[in-house]
Order: structure tokens, then sequence, then C-alpha cells
């Protein structure tokens, strides 16, 4: 090691030695994984760059590593719990000496291996790259503290993660037994209602209509004073929101996506909003728009999409598509009272989700050198 140290911006109390530079050849063992084609189906995980592969019946290590690829993904890092084996475009890095691997971990989370790609093609990693980059490193009894910290939010994100995953499991079960089936009748229901639900097509009980042309950069990334109307496109993520615009086009409404990879998706829009060209967007004076109403449709709408080219689902098409629904408009917001209750558990969690995620990286920025 060298003489030059440093110390982080955050560190736990009761430590103030600097930490020490070196290469992490010094600190770690860079070891190669091999082809495990001739070996017996059996209960060893076999690991390459995109996680878990198969199972088999031997072991390259007995001690947990780090795996980081050789090939191909080189900038995605994950813990190898032993036994294990990878293959021959994943290394697995095992600590020297009394090094943590807990802390160890995080630290190779940190590092930008981009910036190490050997490659103007196929991203690519060697072991003398690998051991040439330089890190800095606390003593030991503060690897630990550090380590065990990102054990444990690590442990906490993918609690919640998990948790996220079985809401969206359960309403999906829920989706199938609360809305009625080609008897009429739904398998699960709402204490007071008996009527048959009815079927009708889309274009009997809404306008159909589009959104219009709107350029990202006339949007706002804040809701305002100025820009106080959620503007919505054709993508998926946070629930196709694209920003905040001066005005707005439709007062609660459902849409659906009508081109590209993700046509066919329905939402349902409370309130005053904005839409883009890219969606299609049905209209009731009647009380038809509604959560329960668009969940129903968004089970049936991607079936009646075209694949002939680019995805579509134009208007003339999910005016023809016919769904069952409540016949009573008091079932039809009980359902949508619940569905929307449901939702906003799953966002609270993804919410929490996203933000433990953000706490973690903060703490990588600043916790480490």
């Amino acid at each position: 090691m060298k003489d030059e140290k440093k110390a982080p911006k955050l560190r736990f109390k009761g430590f103030t030695d600097d930490w020490e530079q070196c290469k992490l050849g010094d600190v770690a063992k860079i070891n190669s994984g091999k082809d495990y084609k001739g070996l017996q189906p059996g209960k060893i995980p076999v690991y390459g760059t995109g996680g878990y592969m198969l199972s088999v019946n031997d072991k390259l290590s007995d001690i947990d590593a780090i795996g980081i690829g050789r090939k191909g993904t080189i900038d995605k890092p994950y813990y190898l719990n032993a036994p294990f084996w990878t293959v021959d475009t994943l290394f697995y890095v095992t600590p020297r000496g009394t090094v943590d691997i807990s802390f160890m971990f995080p630290l190779f989370k940190n590092i930008n291996w981009k910036r190490y790609d050997e490659s103007t093609g196929v991203p690519s990693l060697s072991k003398n790259t690998i051991k040439k980059i330089r890190v800095s490193f606390p003593q030991n009894n503060e690897q630990v503290k550090i380590g065990d910290l990102f054990q444990k939010i690590t442990q906490i994100i993918t609690l919640h993660e998990e948790k996220k995953r079985q809401l969206e499991r359960l309403k999906s079960a829920l989706l199938q037994k609360m809305f009625a089936d080609k008897s009429g009748y739904p398998a699960i229901r709402f204490e007071g209602f008996s009527d048959e639900w009815e079927q009708c097509k889309v274009k009997d009980i809404f306008k159909i209509t589009r959104g219009k042309v709107l350029a990202a950069t006339e949007t706002s990334e804040e809701k305002s004073d100025i820009s106080p109307f959620p503007v919505y496109s054709s993508q998926t993520k946070n629930n196709g929101l694209m920003g905040y615009y001066k005005d707005y086009l439709f007062d609660t409404a459902i849409t659906w996506t009508t081109d590209g990879a993700n046509a066919g998706t329905v939402s349902y829009r409370s309130g005053r909003f904005y839409s883009t060209n890219v969606n299609g967007v049905l209209i009731s004076d009647k009380g038809y728009a509604n959560k329960a109403i668009s969940e129903i449709l968004n089970l049936e709408a991607w079936k009646w999409v075209s694949h002939v080219g680019n995805p579509k689902l134009m208007n003339n098409v999910m005016g023809d598509i016919s769904i069952m629904i409540p016949s009573s408009f008091e079932e039809q917001d009980r359902l949508s009272d619940f569905l929307n209750q449901l939702d906003d558990t799953i966002t609270l969690h993804n919410q929490k989700l996203n933000l433990l995620k953000l706490v973690k990286q903060s703490l990588l920025q600043n916790m480490f050198i």
C-alpha cells in the first residue's frame, strides 16, 4: 500500500484514521470462471454475467465472492454465496487477508467499471486491469461497520421489493376473480350486488378520440401554478406521466396507448389532464370513465393489438372491443374505490423502495472515496 491517505465525507463515530489507497490486486484475488460442460446436474448454482444459469454437481469455490463480468455486462457486480460455479465470462473475486467482503461488495458497486473497458466492441475486462484499479480502504473494524450497514440496507430493499411484488400478484389475482367471465358473474363480489354483468362494446358507452401533439420541451418536470396539468404519453414508466403543461384537453377519462411497444396499455386518468397524440382517449358523460372499467378494458385491449409492423391499436378497433361490466354504477364505483386504494398502496411501497435506493446511492457516494 502507498502512503497516500484520505477520508470519506461520511463515517461512523469513533473512526478518524485516514483511509489507505491501494490496488485492488493487493486486497483481492481475481479468479477465472470455467466451462461447466461435462458436469452432471446437481445443487451447485452456475452464474454468468446475467446471473444464475443452472445447477451442477461441482463447485469452483466454497468461499463467498463477488462476480464481475469479463465480457459483456462488466458494470454490474453481484454477491455470490458459496458454494458456486462461474462460467468463463465471469470473474469471481475473493478478499485477501483480513479484508471484509461485506465492505468490498459496496466498494465494487461504487466503481465506474465502464471507465476500464478494454474493448471498442463487446465490453471486456482483464485480470490485470482489475488488479491495477486504485481504491481506498479503511482498517478492518471500520470495514465491518460499513459492510454491516450496507447488508442491512440491501435486506430492507429486498424486503420492500418482495412486498411490492406480492401486492402486484395480489392485484392480478383479484382482477381475475372480481371481474365477470362469460357466465356474466364474477367469482368474488362485494356484498349487496347480485345482478348479472352486461356485455357491451366500447363504442356504445364511450366517445372515442385522441390526444394532440405536444413537444416534451413545452412541458415542465414539476407541477406548478403555471403548469398544473399532468401530460400523459405512451410510456409505461411513472404511469405514463411525461410532465406538466399550462392547458388541459380532458377531464376524467380513460386513455390507451395507440402505437409502439406499449400499444393496448389502458389507464384511468382522474381530473383534468393533457394527452399526447399517441394516446387514444375514451370520454363518457354518464360515468363509465372510472377505474373499474379501465382495468376491465386493460385485460382485454392487448389482445386486439395489430403486430404487423409497428404495434397499433387504432380507434376503430378499440371501439369494437366487447367487455363485461357491472350493470350498476354503484358496483362500478365500489370496485373503483377498492382498486384505487390497492394501487395507492402499491404506489406507496414503490415510493418507499425508490427512497431507500436513493439513500443507499447517497451512502455509496459519501461513505467511500
